[in-house]
């Protein structure tokens, strides 16, 4: 087996003690809610990659990139190497109003969500790891 991951980028956007995220319409993760973001494209930096996805899928114009985490993900395993991807997940400032956010492209739905409401929903590990990483910070804060 080789080793070669798909390179993809999510953006955390936080406001108002909420995050923003988006209900996938697509695999590896339809209906699930997860932050907005996706596959790189070629000679796309990681950061580059989270602020177009955040574009794509809501709107927003995303500034200041900040690495938060980053996972090996096997959405289908077994399955081809191309379904086989490295994320980075970031911390995303807004230059716009937040709240003028709307789903686009992949997205069927967004919502802004408390850290405990997201522990509740259906979501991508990757997520729950990251939302409870930002509760464990928050409490020690």
């Amino acid at each position: 087996m080789t080793s070669s991951h798909r390179p993809a980028s999510s953006a955390i956007v936080h406001h108002d003690g909420r995050l923003l995220l988006v209900k996938r319409s697509k695999p590896p993760a339809e209906n699930l809610y997860a932050f907005p973001g996706g596959r790189g494209e070629e000679g796309e930096t990681a950061e580059e990659t989270a602020l177009r996805e955040l574009f794509e899928e809501t709107g927003l114009t995303g500034t200041n990139p900040r690495l938060f985490a980053t996972y090996v993900l096997y959405p289908d395993p077994g399955g081809p190497d191309e379904h086989h991807f490295s994320l980075s997940v970031f911390m995303v400032d807004v230059k716009d109003n937040p709240m003028a956010a709307e789903a686009r492209s992949d997205a069927s739905e967004l919502g802004w969500y408390t850290l405990h409401d997201i522990l509740t929903l259906p979501a991508p590990p990757s997520v729950i790891d990251c939302v409870e990483r930002l509760v464990k910070s928050s409490e020690e804060a």
